[in-house]
């Protein structure tokens, strides 16, 4: 889930070709250089800032929302302009200025275990709401909930109600426990669309929900929705053309965010597609912060968030040592579209509902193993990897256990790193660099039949020296 934009070393336009090793002798080459998708998507967030920024100018309406569950759609059927708070955090993590504002949320009183993400964003708003742009982020008209599995969520969004005066709405999302949608469920989502949500939209913008003017939103959803499955999917090559964690961050900021349903949106995901056939066509790998990726050693599935605060180096540390990662979860939170769902124009409220239950976090621990089970073996996985972080109670409750039964699965190792999303007290470079580079190095050994397939222990992977 990010609004990020990749910015490559600058030098005299060249780079070190990422992922060569020391037995590959001297380094090579290339050219960095950005692409036109990496261009796009860099001018649709400025705009959207931009537009942010004169909101209140402009008469235009604002809508303060999470990524997993959000009802992008629907706002735009309204012309609101979404926030995202989650966002907001990971940029000022990605530009150095979180800490900052973590310890301003907690001279304020909020703990250190308290989610980073919301002390960030609380830190933020009380040193002026700037946002990433540069640019000051208008207050809220609505403080819109889709609850999808994140009890932090509902905490964060009283804090909010404390600083602005505003309406809040939620849309109660029932937990997938027993990892099926039953009929009851999605009714009870679509009853809580009509009777609390769209009154809400309609009574803070003056117009009336046009479903039509919804359905050609969720049509355009579609065809994105379909563009971004085959780029996923794409990493089943040798090479494979994309990273599936690190540089699939960037490919999900569109779609999980301000532009799903949009023109904006199609034309970035038909673009970036494009480019990733072209890579496939010439046998290239994906753009790193360092260069161009060709020497892919080892294919990882990723759990887990990244670190952001130091998210280059992490990236560099996995490149630089020729893995890859061919699939992640965290790429999945905002929509599990490769598993089939796609927002249908025909029932737009159903499948507004459909959408909000089915995300990565509103699914049980089982399911979730199920589904990195499918991607370690679709996706021909050497290995596997997990990225607990300290403040995520979402995504890392449970994932020691989500380990051990994968490795008992699959037979496939795996590792686990600990760090933080945006709290760079959490993150220790050379002791993980070290634990990473031990733990390919016990997938090298594996490779050549110096390690049992089965049985080994995983490599536990520390965040603090």
């Amino acid at each position: 889930m990010s609004l990020v934009n990749i910015t490559p070393k600058k030098g005299d336009g060249k780079s070190i070709k990422a992922g060569a090793g020391p037995s590959e002798g001297s380094a090579i080459t290339v050219p960095v250089t950005k692409d036109a998708s990496q261009q796009r998507q860099k001018r649709m967030i400025a705009n959207h800032f931009d537009k942010l920024s004169t909101a209140k100018e402009d008469g235009k309406k604002v809508a303060y929302t999470f990524v997993p569950g959000n009802l992008t759609e629907l706002m735009g059927a309204f012309e609101m302009l979404p926030v995202l708070p989650e966002i907001n955090a990971l940029q000022s993590g990605m530009r150095g200025k979180s800490g900052a504002y973590i310890s301003e949320a907690e001279r304020g009183g909020h703990s250190e275990d308290v989610c980073s993400y919301v002390k960030c964003d609380i830190g933020m708003l009380r040193s002026g709401n700037v946002g990433p742009t540069g640019k000051t982020l208008p207050s809220p008209d609505l403080l819109l909930l889709s609850y999808t599995g994140c009890f932090t969520f509902m905490k964060w969004f009283e804090l909010l109600k404390a600083e602005y005066n505003c309406p809040v709405v939620m849309l109660h999302v029932p937990y997938q426990a027993d990892g099926i949608i039953t009929p009851e469920m999605r009714q009870y989502v679509i009853d809580q669309l009509k009777s609390d949500v769209i009154p809400q939209m309609e009574q803070i913008t003056g117009k009336k929900l046009n479903l039509d003017k919804l359905a050609e939103q969720l049509a355009r959803s579609r065809r994105a929705e379909d563009a971004l499955v085959k780029v996923w999917e794409s990493a089943k090559n040798r090479p494979s053309p994309i990273d599936g964690y690190f540089g699939g961050v960037y490919y999900i900021g569109p779609i999980f965010s301000a532009f799903r349903g949009s023109e904006d949106a199609v034309a970035y995901y038909e673009e970036l597609l494009a480019e990733v056939n072209d890579r496939i066509k010439t046998g290239e790998g994906p753009m790193t912060p360092a260069g161009v990726m060709s020497n892919q050693k080892y294919r990882l599935v990723v759990e887990g968030p990244p670190s952001w605060t130091h998210f280059n180096e992490f990236w560099n540390m996995f490149s630089n040592e020729g893995a890859i990662a061919v699939a992640s979860t965290y790429t999945r939170v905002g929509g599990l579209y490769d598993q089939g769902f796609r927002h249908d124009p025909q029932d737009p409220l159903g499948t507004l509902a459909d959408y909000c239950l089915g995300c990565y976090t509103n699914r049980s621990l089982p399911s979730r193993i199920d589904l990195l089970e499918k991607y370690i073996k679709s996706y021909s996985a050497d290995g596997f990897l997990i990225n607990s972080v300290k403040s995520c109670n979402s995504f890392s409750a449970g994932q020691l256990m989500i380990l051990r039964e994968l490795e008992k699965r699959t037979g496939v190792p795996g590792a686990f790193v600990e760090s933080d999303l945006v709290d760079p007290r959490y993150f220790g470079k050379a002791n993980i660099e070290n634990r990473l580079q031990s733990y390919l190095q016990m997938l090298e050994a594996r490779r050549n039949g110096n390690i049992a397939a089965s049985g080994s222990s995983p490599v536990v992977i520390g965040s603090a020296p």
